[in-house]
C-alpha cells in the first residue's frame, strides 16, 4: 500500500497537471499561439537550465561507477535500437520517428532523482544514471526526429549535416554538457546565480506539461490508438523485463537497480513532445503515449518495486 501511495503521489500529479492544461485551454486562456510559446520557451530556457542544475550540483568524481554508467548507456542505446526494428512494422510512417522516441525515452531527469530521494531518502545513484542515459536520450532524439520527419528527404550529406548541426546546437544537449563541465570542474554556484537557474528550470514541468495537456486533442489520438498503447507497453514494461534482470544478473541492487528502474520503466517525458513539437512533426502520438505511459506508470512502477523487493533486490 506504501509503494502504491507513493507512485500515485509520483505521477499523478503530473497527470493532473496535464488536465489544467486542457481545462485552460477549453476556457480559453491558452490558444495555439501561446501554447506553441509556451513549448518554445520550456524546450529553449527552462529544460535546459533545469537539466544543468542537476547536473552541476553533484559531486560527479566521488559517485563515479563506470560499469554503472556504461550499463546505462548500453541498455538505452540497444532499446533506442530495438523500438527503432519495431517502428519499420508501423504502417504510418509519418509517425514513425515519434514512435521510437516516446518508446524508449524516460523521465530520468524530471522523475529520476525525485523517485530515488522517495525511495532512499537521498538521490543516490540518479546523477550517474541520468549521465549514462540524458545525453544519449537526447543525441538519439534529435538524430531520430532530424531523419524520420514526416517530410523526410533522402540521407545525404546536407541532411547528415543538418542532424549533426542540430545536435550541437540543441539547448538539452548545451545544459547537460555545461552541467558536467560545472561539475567537472568544481566550479561554485553563486546563490545569485543558484536561485535564478532554479527559478528558470523549476518551471520545466509544470509549463511542459500544460503545454502538453492544452495540445492533446482526443479525437486525433484515438487516431493514433493502436501505436500509442505499443509505444506504452514498450516503455513501461518491455524494455525493463529485458535489461533489469541483465542488470541484476551484474550485481545491481538498492539504489543502483532503483536508477534503472526508472530509467527503464518510468512514463515518457514530456521533453518528448516538446522536440517532437520543435523539430516538425505532428506530436499526437508523443501526447498520447506520455499520457498513456504518466497514467498506467503508478500501477506498472508499483508492480516493478514490489517484484524487486520480493527478489531481495530493493
Amino acid at each position: 500500500m506504501d509503494n502504491l501511495i507513493f507512485c500515485l503521489n509520483a505521477t499523478f500529479p503530473i497527470f493532473l497537471t496535464m488536465l489544467l492544461g486542457v481545462f485552460f485551454r477549453r476556457i480559453g486562456w491558452m490558444d495555439d499561439a501561446f501554447v506553441a510559446k509556451l513549448n518554445k520557451f520550456v524546450f529553449q530556457a527552462a529544460l535546459p537550465a533545469l537539466l544543468f542544475e542537476d547536473l552541476a550540483k553533484v559531486d560527479l568524481a566521488s559517485v563515479w561507477d563506470m560499469g554503472y554508467v556504461g550499463y546505462c548507456f548500453a541498455a538505452t542505446l540497444l532499446g533506442i535500437v530495438l523500438c527503432w526494428l519495431l517502428s519499420l512494422f508501423l504502417k504510418n510512417r509519418a509517425v514513425q520517428g515519434e514512435f521510437v522516441q516516446a518508446s524508449y525515452r524516460s523521465s530520468a531527469a524530471l522523475m529520476g532523482i525525485a523517485v530515488i530521494q522517495n525511495v532512499y531518502g537521498d538521490a543516490g545513484m540518479a546523477p550517474l544514471m541520468i549521465i549514462g542515459t540524458v545525453p544519449l536520450y537526447n543525441v538519439m532524439a534529435v538524430v531520430i526526429l532530424s531523419v524520420l520527419k514526416p517530410s523526410r528527404s533522402k540521407i545525404d550529406g546536407a541532411l547528415v549535416k543538418r542532424t549533426l548541426l542540430g545536435i550541437v546546437t540543441n539547448p538539452i544537449i548545451l545544459g547537460i554538457a555545461a552541467g558536467c563541465l560545472w561539475s567537472g570542474l568544481r566550479l561554485p554556484l553563486p546563490v545569485m546565480l543558484d536561485k535564478t537557474v532554479t527559478n528558470v528550470g523549476v518551471l520545466a514541468t509544470p509549463l511542459g506539461l500544460m503545454a502538453l495537456g492544452a495540445s492533446f486533442d482526443l479525437k486525433q489520438a484515438v487516431g493514433q490508438l493502436r501505436p500509442a498503447l505499443a509505444a506504452t507497453f514498450l516503455k513501461l514494461v518491455g524494455l525493463a523485463a529485458i535489461f533489469l534482470p541483465v542488470g541484476a544478473a551484474l550485481g545491481y541492487t538498492g539504489e543502483k537497480m532503483v536508477g534503472l528502474l526508472v530509467m527503464l520503466g518510468s512514463a515518457s517525458t514530456v521533453s518528448c513532445f516538446i522536440m517532437a513539437k520543435n523539430m516538425g512533426h505532428e506530436g499526437t502520438l508523443t501526447s498520447s503515449v506520455v499520457v498513456l505511459s504518466t497514467l498506467f506508470s503508478a500501477f506498472t512502477m508499483t508492480g516493478w518495486l514490489f517484484l524487486l523487493r520480493t527478489l531481495g533486490l530493493v
